[in-house]
Parts: C-alpha cells; sequence; structure tokens
C-alpha cells in the first residue's frame, strides 16, 4: 500500500506527478522520520508505473534527501531540517495556479480571491490569515 495519495492529470509527466505527491506527504509530515517508504516495485504495481519511473522516482528522492536506504530495514523517510514556508507553500503550485485560472475565468479579481481564501481559512480554524493586500487585511 502506498502512503501517499497521487491523483494523476494528464499533461504531466507521471514522474513529476508521484515525486510531488511523495514530496507532499513527506514535507507536510504525513510520512515522518524512518516510515518506511514502499518499495519500486510495490510503486510500480500499486500506481500502475513502469518500474523504470519508480525507480527513477525514489532515486530522485533519494538524491534530494528525502529518503535514505538502511541496510537490512529498506528505504525510510530521512530526518529533514525543519522545511522553510517557501518550501512549504511550494507544495500548491499546482493548484494555486489552478485556482487562478478558474478565477480568471469566472472574472473574479484578485482581491475577492484573497478575501474568499481569508474567510476559508478563519472558518477552518486556520488562525490569523496573512494579508497579502488591503482588501484582505479586513479580514
Amino acid at each position: 500500500m502506498i502512503p501517499f495519495r497521487v491523483h494523476f492529470r494528464p499533461g504531466i509527466s507521471l514522474y513529476e506527478q508521484v515525486v510531488y505527491a511523495a514530496k507532499k506527504a513527506i514535507i507536510s509530515g504525513q510520512l515522518r522520520p524512518s516510515d518506511p517508504f514502499p518499495s519500486v516495485r510495490t510503486l510500480s504495481r500499486e500506481l500502475k508505473i513502469n518500474p523504470n519511473t519508480a525507480h527513477k522516482v525514489v532515486t530522485h528522492l533519494m538524491a534530494s534527501g528525502l529518503l535514505e536506504a538502511r541496510p537490512g530495514i529498506g528505504t525510510v523517510v530521512a530526518e529533514l531540517p525543519g522545511s522553510s514556508n517557501a518550501e512549504r507553500a511550494q507544495l500548491l503550485v499546482y493548484e494555486i495556479e489552478q485556482l487562478v485560472v478558474e478565477a480568471k475565468k469566472l472574472g473574479i479579481g484578485m482581491p475577492d480571491v484573497i478575501e474568499s481564501i481569508a474567510t476559508h481559512w478563519k472558518r477552518l480554524g486556520g488562525g490569523e490569515a496573512v494579508s497579502a493586500g488591503p482588501r484582505a487585511r479586513r479580514t
């Protein structure tokens, strides 16, 4: 079983999508240090991707310092230095771009989008929203 979700989207390489999903799970804390990471064979079988693609994913995550191989144990999530806000925000690039595209398609301006995000942030118990403009400060 894969301990993270991958929602395959057309037009984006499978490799990039699996790497993104794994990074998101690790950086967000869904996968913790020393948690086992699926083998290449498991990734390939469960996600129905080519074994070479699965190997490339694991190799990339190891080279990035997110995974480590432990003799006799297997591949596990590495102990990470604290991630910065910028690194965590980078995990939302696709979702933010999708939101902007949809807002522009519907003719919704940035101040209204920011206000809506701030409202949802508070409703979902996110604490104080960071203001990004004059209108967002009124929340």
